[in-house]
């Protein structure tokens, strides 16, 4: 996936554990590793308020994008 999650980064700048971010922000730990792990396939826009708050930190420091393979790499075009 092209969009990388910089959570860990924010996380040891702030020195701040998992468990303490996923409590302030209100949610579980688990939907936190999904999100900080990449996995997510979407992020709520109040999730990202939430974490940019206690972070205290801009999206662009949590999220960037970078170019990778296409979806549609190897579909031929009609």
């Amino acid at each position: 996936m092209p969009i990388i999650v910089d959570i860990d980064i924010m996380l040891a700048r702030r020195k701040m554990q998992v468990g303490v971010l996923a409590e302030r922000i209100g949610i579980t730990p688990a939907n936190l590793a999904v999100l900080k792990n990449g996995r997510a396939k979407a992020v709520r826009f109040a999730t990202l308020e939430a974490l940019c708050d206690v972070l205290e930190c801009q999206p662009g420091d949590l999220l960037r994008w970078e170019p990778g393979p296409s979806a549609d790499a190897g579909a031929s075009e009609a």
